[in-house]
């Protein structure tokens, strides 16, 4: 039998996984009706707009704990935080919903875990932070004081941490006494991996929401709209997968990875070849959800000519002087005048990324990007940066920047698909199916009170 590999790389990237099903059933044997009050970041009836909301009223309660406006609220601004999505009463009205599910789904799942003695160890606790940190390009120690720079208690984000961590333990538990990938199973997959070798691949990123029944539909639709909307409007695909979908692919962003049309779902593999390197669908439905899919790159199968679509790899360091968003104007020259001051001294990477360190540390970075991760205006501008220059200041969503290439290279070749691939593959379909089918039973077995507005 063939273990859970895939499992180790799942407990190291806690902050996305068991995030939460975009469509939980609330229901205490059948189904509890919500209460008529206010969504969270909507005014409560009777309160003006504007007013202050009462953050620590009820906002559910699962089983014998409470989940307060608050709890949303300070997860919501997280989450905004982390995807690019904008922070304003119309966003917190659209994604709140969603956010609350996200805890209820959270809740049940720590609550299982205590049940069933499972915990996250601090050496778990501690590399699952490292991991997002290094993700991000983050110091040690860094992430925490963006949070509490924002005003975020960092029992938000442990809290996501810790249920990551042990419902990871808890489905791999599971797994172990339900399922097996036997050697045949592997043997067949490869085999076919084999044959249809020479095919052109894509490399996709998904985000997948489930309907777990017919009474689920519109909401999820309308879930999946609101995601898509957001990223339109500049959220980052990979930040919204982490937090939203429901497969295991939220933890490295939805990346799918390289894929035939045949290692498709057929309705998923229409859409992908209609799609350009970048594109992002639209919501697509199958028989347990709605996905939203992107496509990442493009290439001919092992052996053929690289296929239109190829990305390009740039080793970048970026320096971003952080403004809020209704910054004076004065503000806004500063910050023009730090970047262009940093862009004229800094002479190579090193020596940029050094003096960003001192001067703008939380937004200072280096790291390697493909192309086609980056929005084709950002696209445009790094492609005709020369290696070892720097860029003019860039105005950007949260402050001014500036860009230099350290290097540009071509994105390797397609590889031909191992047994190992083939069976993390395996193995990673039948996980996903157990830990939908896992959370949906704690479901109906809970008793899940919803005090706020679903809408």
């Amino acid at each position: 039998m063939i273990w859970f590999r895939w499992v180790g790389a799942l407990l190291l990237v806690a902050m996305a996984y068991g995030a939460g099903d975009a469509a939980a059933q609330l229901r205490r044997d059948r189904t509890v009706q919500p209460s008529r009050q206010a969504s969270p970041g909507q005014a409560a009836p009777g309160q003006a707009p504007g007013q202050a909301a009462p953050e620590m009223r009820i906002a559910a309660v699962v089983n014998d704990e409470v989940i307060s406006v608050f709890d949303v609220i300070t997860r919501m601004r997280m989450i905004m935080i982390s995807s690019g999505i904008p922070d304003s009463p119309e966003t917190r009205q659209r994604i709140g919903s969603q956010v609350l599910r996200q805890l209820i789904d959270e809740r049940l799942e720590l609550q299982e875990a205590k049940r069933q003695n499972v915990i996250a160890t601090d050496s778990e606790m501690t590399a699952a932070t490292q991991q997002i940190e290094k993700q991000n390009n983050l110091r040690s120690g860094q992430l925490n004081e963006i949070l509490q720079s924002r005003g975020i208690d960092k029992s938000t984000l442990t809290d996501q941490i810790t249920a990551s961590i042990v419902w990871a333990k808890l489905v791999r538990r599971l797994a172990s006494q339900t399922v097996e990938i036997t050697e045949e199973e592997v043997e067949e997959a490869t085999k076919r991996a084999g044959e249809h070798a020479k095919e052109p691949q894509s490399r996709v990123a998904e985000i997948f929401l489930a309907v777990d029944n017919p009474a689920q539909e519109e909401e999820v639709r309308h879930i999946a709209e609101r995601l898509t909307q957001q990223m339109k409007q500049g959220a980052r695909f990979s930040a919204v997968a982490r937090q939203f979908s429901q497969s295991p692919t939220a933890a490295v962003g939805g990346d799918m990875g390289w894929a035939r049309p045949d290692q498709l779902a057929p309705d998923l593999a229409k859409e992908v070849a209609q799609l350009k390197v970048g594109e992002l669908s639209k919501p697509i439905r199958t028989g347990g959800g709605y996905y939203l899919l992107l496509v990442l790159e493009r290439r001919a199968g092992t052996g053929g000519s690289s296929a239109g679509g190829e990305a390009e790899v740039y080793d970048i360091v970026q320096v971003v002087f952080p403004l809020p968003a209704k910054a004076g104007e004065a503000a806004r020259r500063a910050a023009m005048a730090e970047a262009e001051s940093i862009r004229e001294a800094a002479k190579d990477c090193p020596t940029m990324l050094q003096i960003g360190k001192q001067k703008a540390p939380q937004l200072s970075s280096e790291g390697k990007l493909r192309s086609t991760d980056i929005s084709p205006q950002m696209r445009n501008i790094v492609s005709q940066i020369g290696v070892g220059h720097a860029s003019q200041p860039i105005v950007q969503r949260n402050g001014v920047g500036v860009i230099m290439v350290c290097s540009k290279s071509a994105a390797s070749a397609a590889a031909a698909t191992s047994r190992e691939d083939v069976s993390e593959v395996l193995i990673r379909q039948r996980l996903d199916t157990v830990s939908r089918r896992y959370l949906r039973d704690l479901r109906r077995k809970s008793y899940v009170d919803v005090r706020v507005g679903q809408t």
